[in-house]
């Protein structure tokens, strides 16, 4: 199940799995008018799934945390179905902290982040990433070749999520030329602004456009964008958590202003161990490019920051979520004492 309109509608059925949406609305709304609507959304996604659950007869329910979990979470605890939140995140959402009583089990990405449920609930499980990832099916030179970039030189991949990131394409915009003098880019702008950037490309003399690679979203190419990059700029979503340090992979990261703060938790509990490189927002003009110049020519420092966040990496997380997902199905009966 997933949010009518929602990203993972497309994602879940590129996997090949049947998708149902439901309604949900946000409960962090400060207009009256605007939070009775929300509600209305929620009580009807409650019955959506409440139906779905009877018709599914499921021995476990996973949620990943977001508004759309809600209804969900209600309606398996209603029928004494074991729950399974994962937080991959290093903070929670209003969403995760008011469901994570209705749940057997809270699965968390690190350590740190146990502070924010009862000790008896969690499980350290690691941020599971995709197999391709784990075991680095190529290694550099062969992932450049997937873009016909040049094996043996650097290479930097720049990108701001499924719908891309204005601030960040604007600011690469502006130093593109120079950047392309110390390293091949893979560039992905976003669908909002890829027809802009590539308009912008084609202001590139002859050598530049060899070594740069624009896209406007990878799907199944993404695993090889990232074997092939020495750095790479981001946004801070819950997969840098995971993704980068799987492959060592230093990073900028520039986390997205108002978004609860798990972006900028997230940049800098890669930041503080010395796998990242933050820059703010709001400084994306006038920093991004001393940062990205101070890296590329500092190879022993790049190479640092990628021992830094290969440290990081917990290879066993997907087996550890889907062990604890057999052992609470195994377990009905052992279905955990909510507080209510």
């Amino acid at each position: 199940m997933g949010a009518e309109g929602g990203v993972e509608a497309g994602l879940v059925r590129r996997a090949g799995l049947p998708f149902t949406a439901i309604s949900a609305g946000q409960l962090r709304v400060a207009h009256p008018l605007r939070l009775a609507r929300h509600l209305v959304r929620m009580r009807r996604g409650a019955a959506q799934a409440a139906d779905l659950l009877q018709r599914w007869r499921p021995d476990v329910v996973f949620v990943t945390g977001g508004y759309v979990c809600a209804p969900v979470v209600w309606a398996a605890h209603r029928r004494r179905i074991p729950i399974l939140i994962y937080l991959p995140d290093m903070t929670p959402g209003l969403a995760v902290r008011l469901l994570s009583r209705y749940a057997d089990r809270v699965a968390v990405s690190f350590p740190e982040v146990t502070v924010h449920f009862r000790h008896r609930q969690t499980l350290v499980s690691g941020y599971p990433v995709r197999r391709a990832l784990r075991e680095r099916t190529l290694d550099k030179a062969a992932a450049r070749r997937c873009f016909a970039l040049d094996p043996m030189q650097p290479t930097v991949l720049v990108f701001g999520g499924s719908q891309g990131a204005r601030a960040i394409n604007e600011a690469l915009a502006a130093i593109l030329p120079d950047l392309l003098d110390l390293a091949q880019v893979i560039h992905l702008s976003g669908e909002r602004d890829w027809s802009a950037a590539q308009a912008r490309s084609a202001d590139l003399d002859r050598e530049r456009r060899r070594r740069y690679r624009l896209f406007a979203y990878l799907h199944e190419e993404m695993p090889a964008a990232l074997m092939a990059a020495d750095l790479v700029v981001a946004r801070a979503g819950a997969s840098t958590l995971g993704e980068f340090p799987a492959l060592g992979l230093p990073a900028v990261l520039v986390p997205l202003p108002l978004a609860g703060h798990h972006q900028m938790a997230n940049a800098h509990y890669l930041a503080d161990r010395g796998a990242a490189v933050i820059v703010a927002n709001a400084e994306l003009r006038t920093r991004l490019w001393p940062t990205l110049q101070a890296l590329l020519t500092q190879p022993e420092r790049l190479e640092a920051m990628s021992r830094a966040a290969a440290a990081l990496a917990q290879p066993e997380a997907a087996d550890r979520l889907a062990q604890a997902l057999l052992d609470l199905a195994r377990s009905p009966s052992d279905h955990a004492t909510h507080d209510q």
